[in-house]
This record gives structure tokens, C-alpha cells and sequence, in this order.
């Protein structure tokens, strides 16, 4: 086993590559706020205290999901007496169906970093810049000189082209595009 700074870091590394995922799966079923903070700190313990019993580093996500399903059921036991609790069954559902999605989501991601790099270096820095925080398309066209429709034009092939190519993977992978 990790001796006990490593293992802290790689429960953190792998707990903040998926809270988003975990998030959304909580939120699907609660939907305050605070009480999705609450839910996700409970997980966060709970995965803490039981991730030496973790094999498999790569199943983390769905690991991790399933320990977040046991809280959110948990949470809403607690919270019966309030009229807008789900039912046990659906939230299960609900946190399942969050969880393979969550795994096939994190699948289209790797591929489409994949065919990210395989675009020519100009096309990749083109997508960087447009979709980075704070620009706009019109700011990009002007920079590069061309028309603001032109951009878009080429913005959509591009998107067009990396759809294609994630499908593909998918398709080669035996998953559903």
C-alpha cells in the first residue's frame, strides 16, 4: 500500500476528477444547494475512510457514484417527513443512470482530447482561443483577419469534423455513438 501523503494525494487527484460528475448525479435528485454541498461532503468522508478497500484506481468514478447513491438514499430517509422527497427506487435509478453516463461522458471526453490532437496545431490553437474564457468569435475573426461568418463557417467543420472522428472511436471501441 501508499505509504500515507501519496495515498491522500491520489484519493484527492481522483475525488476532484470526478465531483463534477458526482455533483450532477446528486443534483439530479437534490436540488438545494446546501443540501447537495451536504450530500457531497458526506461522500467525500465516507469515500476518504473506505478508499484503502478501492482496487482499482479506474473504477474510482463508478466507486465513488455508488457511495454517493447510499448517501443521497440516506439523506432522503432523514428527510421523509418533507413531501417533495423522491422515491427510493427512482433515486436509485436516477443515480445509476448518472453514474453510466458519467463513465460513457468521461469516454467521449478522452477520445475527443484524442482527436483534438490530431488536428493541425493552427486548427487546435483556433479552437483554444475561441472557446477559452472571456473571447469571442468576433474578437478571434478580427485577429485572424477574416470575416466573423467566415470563423463560424470554419468553427462548425471543425466541430463537425470532431464529432466525426469521437464517433468513430466509439464505434471502434464497440460503444454507441
Amino acid at each position: 500500500m501508499q505509504d500515507s501523503s501519496a495515498n491522500h494525494e491520489t484519493f484527492l487527484t481522483l475525488l476532484l476528477r470526478h465531483e463534477g460528475m458526482v455533483r450532477a448525479a446528486i443534483r439530479a435528485v437534490v436540488h438545494r444547494a446546501e443540501d447537495v454541498d451536504e450530500v457531497m461532503q458526506a461522500v467525500s468522508i465516507v469515500a476518504w475512510r473506505k478508499f484503502d478497500s478501492l482496487t482499482d484506481a479506474e473504477g474510482f468514478g463508478h466507486w465513488v457514484c455508488m457511495i454517493a447513491r447510499y448517501e443521497v438514499l440516506k439523506f432522503q430517509r432523514e428527510r421523509a417527513r418533507d413531501r417533495f422527497v423522491l422515491d427510493e427506487a427512482l433515486v436509485e435509478r436516477i443515480l445509476e443512470e448518472g453514474a453510466e453516463e458519467g463513465a460513457a461522458r468521461g469516454r467521449r471526453l478522452m477520445l475527443l482530447e484524442h482527436c483534438l490532437e490530431k488536428l493541425p496545431e493552427a486548427r487546435r490553437e483556433l479552437l483554444m482561443q475561441v472557446y477559452s474564457p472571456g473571447c469571442t468569435t468576433r474578437a478571434v475573426a478580427e485577429r485572424m483577419g477574416r470575416s466573423e461568418d467566415g470563423l463560424y463557417q470554419l468553427l462548425r467543420r471543425l466541430r463537425l469534423e470532431l464529432k466525426r472522428c469521437v464517433e468513430l472511436g466509439l464505434v471502434e471501441e464497440g460503444g454507441a455513438a
